[in-house]
């Protein structure tokens, strides 16, 4: 699998004649199997960028490339894990985790065994024939996992997938998926706001400059391949992980107080 991001720009035109430039050239190349994660201030097109991944929108310009052939459009090639679990309400968690396969024509005994597999991959091997509602945002997310897996997508797409979650919760979805990236082999790429979880959930990480959006610095690092057999908070004491998160800290900020600045130019 290679998954291709080539000189990827997008300009949204805005009534009156005013545009914004929300991402402009735009390059990376990303090998099967690899965990990227991406940070960066508001307003630097991680969303953007990942929309157009998911082909939910098209580029101004450039394009992306999946094995070889070009995105233009959804597809389950490339599954979505939104921040709230966009669970359908009306069915309940084992009817959630086998729609996309339904939707194939896959046999339900074939259906039947593959859900039974994913829920008990994410813990939730007791809660079959619970209504959705019925869960907590975690256990809801968790849900929204073994959803976007039952389909077998080449490359997992994850949009802040793990902020709306107490810190408790957050940090066991951390491991979870740290653990389904190591087990399944899948290509991950994933938008937070929180360094912290950047530097845990990224073998690569990105983080973008603003406006126009695009690719201010790119890291390797260790913390993500370490945390898939270690506890994280023993990870987090790494002093190489204090000190990058202390530098993307300091990056970040003054891209922040670059930001505050030129709006105070333009009032």
């Amino acid at each position: 699998m290679s998954l291709e991001i080539d000189n990827v720009s997008m300009r949204f035109d805005l009534p009156g004649g005013v545009s914004v430039q929300a991402l402009k050239d735009v390059s990376l190349n990303l090998k099967s199997g690899e965990l990227l994660s991406v940070l960066g201030p508001s307003g630097c097109g991680k969303t953007t960028l990942l929309n157009i991944l998911a082909g939910f929108l098209a580029p101004t310009s450039g394009e992306i490339r999946l094995n070889g052939h070009r995105v233009t459009g959804p597809d389950a090639e490339r599954g979505m894990v939104f921040q709230q679990g966009a669970l359908f309400e009306w069915m309940n968690v084992r009817e959630n985790v086998g729609f996309g396969p339904r939707m194939k024509g896959a046999p339900a005994k074939e259906t039947a065994e593959l859900v039974d597999h994913l829920l008990d991959t994410v813990g939730l091997g007791d809660f079959k024939d619970k209504s959705t509602y019925e869960l907590s945002g975690g256990m809801q997310q968790r849900v929204a996992l073994a959803r976007c897996l039952a389909n077998d997508p080449d490359v997992i797409l994850m949009d802040e997938p793990l902020g709306a979650l107490d810190a408790l919760t957050r940090e066991k979805m951390q491991g979870l998926v740290l653990k389904l990236w190591k087990e399944t082999g899948k290509t991950v790429i994933l938008i937070t706001h929180s360094v912290e979880e950047a530097l845990l959930l990224g073998e690569r990480l990105l983080v973008m400059a603003p406006r126009p959006g695009r690719i201010h610095k790119e890291y390797q690092l260790p913390f993500a391949e370490r945390g898939v057999n270690a506890d994280l908070r023993q990870v987090k004491k790494d002093k190489n992980f204090s000190e990058t998160r202390d530098e993307i800290l300091s990056m970040i900020w003054e891209m922040e107080e670059e930001i505050m600045g030129r709006a105070e130019q333009s009032a």
